[in-house]
């Protein structure tokens, strides 16, 4: 039987991961407060944050700044989480 959380990203109750998507206190954070589809949102975030800012998962300051937006999107703290400053989707028109 699927376990159920209230999702802080969708803001209503729905079916939990399967283990932390993270390591560490965070990760059980996730795991405890996000859902699959609260977390798939933040997938599809983290592909554009990553490209809009040019960072690089290899690198420790590229992951502390994607820590600092993951933190934002997923429970609202801090200053980061939101789209890019200037993000157009992809067909908008300027």
């Amino acid at each position: 039987m699927a376990r159920i959380v209230h999702c802080v990203v969708l803001k209503r109750p729905a079916e939990s991961l399967d283990r932390p998507p993270h390591p560490g206190a965070l990760g059980q954070r996730i795991l405890e407060n996000v859902s699959q589809e609260g977390w798939k949102l933040w997938l599809q975030r983290l592909a554009l944050i990553i490209n809009e800012n040019s960072l690089s998962t290899a690198d420790p300051a590229g992951l502390a700044i994607i820590e600092q937006h993951m933190l934002g999107f997923l429970f609202g703290e801090g200053e980061q989480g939101q789209l890019p400053a200037g993000y157009r989707p992809a067909g908008s028109k300027k």
